[in-house]
């Protein structure tokens, strides 16, 4: 069984769903052909991420009969993902959906009809240029993460010759301005905040320096700032797709599906025939398009305002997800945890970040109006963390926690304080930042060093923790106030907000010694 084979004309379809493979219910011959001569939609980035999720959906928008055109995808980045995990596939992949209950879903991915390298030298962009040109192009969107819409001084000054994304699409909005000033929505799918403004300020970045430089006309920043003809619009994403499994790759060889290798890149991109995801999903966007635009709200894509978009991100951000994330970290490093679906059967974890959500920070949520806060936080806990399927781990999670807290803990203290709600509430919020004293110091449950996440401000945090030892009768917790009093880390001066001193006895209590961490933890768990 190879993906290629549903291409044949002696394809034994029955074979393939007699084992459980969802199969393209639209041909895909003519869709190619369509969206060859009239693409609508060009996709930036080629990894799983993409291949799991905007390609999926478009898959179930094709299903339904109610469209006819697939998705073009470039990559900036890395071109011999094209060269391996497309070209040789003929641009079809298999989406393996792992689900919290231990069962797997095999969808045949054919939504994608072209894979191109945005590369200048490439023969491959004067068709990038082509389809630019084309004013059927609705769309293009990106997945190629926050580092891909940076820029230089140096690349900057190498004129409408970039070698930075950014820098790509530029030049190709150049060619559409060239073509008639034609409309287009310039969209990201990453997950950073206020995502569109990023997208926006490296294309005018380069418009701007080229602009001076006499390389294009005025007009052409003018037609960048026109919402008539281009804009940028926000958007939420939310899916984990990690890199390809061991226990997915067994079970499609068992299935004898021979597309089960994994492919590693010169520049260690991991990727495969074959995609692994979780089943959760979420894609809120701006409904803010120039040209139209591909219907992927039959594909469960959710389309709304910017503000609506914004009130889900910081929902997901601040209150209902990223913070219950951290709280795990944290305590899944003290407690020796290398995996959070192992970490989500603990009761007392289980219990931390259940109370967190539903009843420390629900009072100040930000409801969107479009995504229950109560029901997200569920699938959160009962769908996402216990999947077995998903190899994330408490380490990748406490990566640049110094950088995090304010986010997704310090706005929830400062809209209690604002609020004038009663501060005694928070108990295991300020438990976390109490742990966090803890995990600078390096030392488990056990009383065994371990090393912490890389973070830029490691070093200088576990300088103010560096006087206290576990175990020892003699701590001056003094030192503490050098650090929760920092704005910076947590947003707030935890003392001035009331907090600071029962974050120093709980902060006592962890540091009492081996097995400290569990009792104390079990202690505010069940008594919230």
């Amino acid at each position: 069984m190879k993906l290629t084979d549903i291409l044949k004309k002696d394809f034994n379809r029955a074979e393939w769903e007699t084992k459980g493979y969802e199969l393209p219910k639209f041909d895909i011959a003519a869709v190619r052909q369509k969206t060859h001569d009239n693409p609508t939609w060009v996709h930036f980035g080629g990894g799983n991420i993409f291949r799991a999720f905007p390609a999926a959906i478009l898959q179930d928008v094709l299903n339904t009969g109610k469209y006819d055109r697939g998705v073009i995808v470039a990559e900036t980045f890395d071109y011999e993902v094209i060269d391996k995990a497309y070209r040789p596939y003929d641009n079809l992949s298999l989406l393996v959906s792992l689900q919290s209950a231990g069962t797997v879903e095999k969808k045949v991915i054919a939504s994608v009809t072209e894979s191109l390298k945005a590369d200048m030298q490439s023969d491959d962009w004067s068709r990038l240029v082509e389809i630019f040109r084309n004013p059927s192009l609705e769309m293009i969107s990106f997945t190629i993460t926050e580092k891909g819409y940076s820029y230089d001084d140096a690349d900057l000054a190498r004129g409408m010759e970039p070698v930075f994304a950014m820098g790509k699409v530029c030049a190709l909005l150049y060619e559409r301005f060239k073509a008639g000033q034609l409309p287009l929505t310039v969209q990201s799918m990453d997950n950073c905040s206020h995502n569109g403004d990023k997208v926006k300020a490296g294309v005018m970045a380069y418009a701007g320096r080229w602009a001076n430089d006499g390389l294009v006309p005025a007009a052409f920043l003018d037609y960048l700032k026109d919402e008539s003809k281009i804009t940028f619009p926000w958007s939420m994403i939310d899916k984990i797709t990690p890199r390809p499994h061991e226990k997915v790759k067994e079970l499609l060889a068992a299935d004898g599906f021979d597309d089960n290798n994994y492919i590693e890149t010169a520049r260690h991109t991991f990727t495969a025939p074959f995609v692994n995801s979780e089943e959760t999903q979420y894609l809120v966007v701006e409904d803010h398009y120039t040209n139209g635009r591909p219907p992927l709200n039959l594909g469960g894509v959710i389309y709304t305002t910017r503000d609506t978009v914004d009130k889900v991100e910081t929902m997901k951000v601040t209150t209902c997800l990223n913070p219950l994330h951290t709280a795990m970290a944290i305590f899944g490093c003290l407690l020796g945890y290398d995996l959070i679906s192992a970490e989500i059967r603990d009761e007392d974890i289980r219990a931390l970040v259940q109370k967190i959500g539903y009843i420390e920070a629900m009072p100040v949520v930000t409801d969107p109006g479009i995504l229950n806060p109560y029901e997200f936080i569920g699938a959160f806990i009962n769908k996402r963390l216990p999947n077995p399927f998903m190899p994330d781990t408490p380490q990748r999670i406490a990566s640049d926690t110094s950088q995090k807290l304010s986010i997704r803990f310090g706005e929830t203290i400062k809209k209690y304080i604002a609020r004038h709600l009663d501060m005694s509430n928070l108990v295991l919020i300020p438990l976390v930042l109490a742990a966090y004293s803890r995990y600078l110091k390096g030392i488990d449950d056990e009383g065994n060093a371990f090393a912490p996440s890389p973070d830029p401000m490691l070093e200088e945090l576990q300088t103010i923790v560096a006087p206290l030892k576990v175990g020892s009768s003699d701590n001056d917790f003094s030192c503490l106030r050098n650090l929760y009093s920092r704005k910076d880390i947590f947003g707030v001066d935890l003392y001035e907000a009331g907090l600071g001193g029962r974050i120093e006895e709980m902060v006592r209590e962890l540091f009492a010694g081996k097995g400290a961490v569990r009792a104390t933890l079990h202690k505010y768990a069940l008594a919230r």
